[in-house]
């Protein structure tokens, strides 16, 4: 009995503190369910943006144009006269320069040699003719006056004056002969028209000419000249008026390709528009290029940089500023950003210059070095100094 009684016993103390377990675990979890949640304490944190300090101010424009160096003068040479070559001279070949005047090739000269021989005695003769027509006609007029007659003949060839006139316009004509029978023979002798550059030879030894047979291609050295054409827009970046022979309007020339830079000046500006483009064409020069260090060659295709006026409220920026869309992006008074859409006036190797909109105009700015295509309006960031930058 007493056995029994304490297993009753056990079982009831088991089924007690169970009850108090499950009663205690239930009291925790809703005292954990009722506890309140901690706040964190979030700081916000505003992206670095890389910005440069700027300031509208005034800047020389630039104006930029591409065009190829040709030369002052092109000539292709041609025989003046027939006959076969017989000499040439050892500067005549491609890719040397020669000189005004120098002995180019000489072709065979007898016949022509002939002819001024054969007019000189036309002239000769004629010469006497006219002498003796000269005494014949004093005879006339010395017989005439002892005649007795009075007043004139009723014939002027009484007094021989058609003879005479005949007698001189034959002396004048051979004359004239005998200056272009010289003129021939001198042409048998083909000498360079001008300082030049010998492009293209077209003859050789034996080879016979006609008359207006090419004879070489020749480019001259004293200048090449750049035509560029030019926009409304970049004409009106330009002095208004200009000094082109003065040398006081320089240019920058540089080579395309390797970007080699040759000093230039303004040497004249076209005065009509071409009919294709609608531009209007501004003429540089670069006197003895082949003389330069380094030589600019006919042909070179090149960058002209040229002065223009001063332009008022812009704003000096590194080309990074600009945006993939074409905008400016600045950050606000108060630290948001902001952006507009640039106009660009003009750029150099080192830099954009940008119109700057009015209601930026006055005082600094700080400006963007490189915007991402992620950036919004009015994004708060903390703008840095970047120092690999100058205003």
């Amino acid at each position: 009995m007493i056995r029994r009684f304490s297993q009753w016993f056990i079982y009831l103390a088991a089924i007690i503190i169970f009850l108090v377990a499950v009663f205690y675990i239930h009291h925790q979890i809703q005292a954990e369910v009722n506890r309140p949640s901690p706040v964190k304490t979030v700081t916000e944190q505003h992206p670095n943006v890389s910005v440069i300090s700027v300031e509208a101010c005034s800047h020389e424009a630039k104006v930029t144009a591409y065009g190829a160096a040709s030369p002052h003068f092109k000539l292709s040479l041609t025989a003046q006269v027939a006959g076969q070559v017989e000499a040439l001279a050892p500067a005549f070949e491609p890719g040397k320069r020669i000189k005004k005047g120098d002995l180019l090739a000489r072709l065979e000269d007898c016949d022509y040699q002939a002819a001024v021989a054969a007019v000189q005695k036309d002239l000769n003769d004629a010469r006497l003719s006219l002498l003796e027509e000269q005494r014949k006609g004093l005879q006339a007029k010395v017989e005439w006056a002892s005649s007795g007659v009075s007043g004139e003949p009723e014939s002027e060839l009484v007094l021989r004056e058609p003879q005479l006139a005949a007698a001189q316009a034959a002396v004048a004509n051979a004359e004239a002969a005998l200056i272009s029978a010289r003129k021939d023979l001198r042409q048998t002798r083909i000498t360079a028209p001008f300082d030049a550059l010998v492009v293209e030879r077209c003859i050789s030894p034996g080879s016979y000419l006609q008359a207006g047979s090419e004879i070489a291609t020749l480019y001259s050295t004293d200048r090449v000249e750049i035509a560029v054409s030019l926009s409304a827009e970049q004409w009106a970046k330009l002095p208004e008026t200009f000094l082109p022979n003065s040398g006081q309007w320089p240019v920058e020339l540089t080579d395309v390709q390797n970007g080699r830079r040759w000093s230039g000046r303004v040497l004249r500006a076209e005065q009509h528009m071409n009919e294709s483009i609608r531009q209007r064409s501004l003429i540089l020069a670069v006197d003895s290029p082949l003389d330069s260090d380094p030589a600019l060659l006919p042909g070179t295709f090149v960058k002209a940089t040229i002065s223009g006026r001063s332009l008022d409220n812009l704003w000096k920026l590194p080309s990074s500023a600009l945006s993939q869309k074409g905008e400016i992006w600045y950050v606000t008074d108060n630290n948001t950003l902001d952006c507009f859409s640039a106009t660009l006036q003009f750029s150099d190797a080192d830099a954009i210059y940008i119109s700057t909109p009015d209601s930026l105009s006055a005082g600094d700015r700080k400006v963007l070095v490189h915007p991402l295509t992620s950036y919004l309006q009015g994004m708060a960031v903390n703008p840095v100094e970047d120092p690999d930058h100058e205003r």
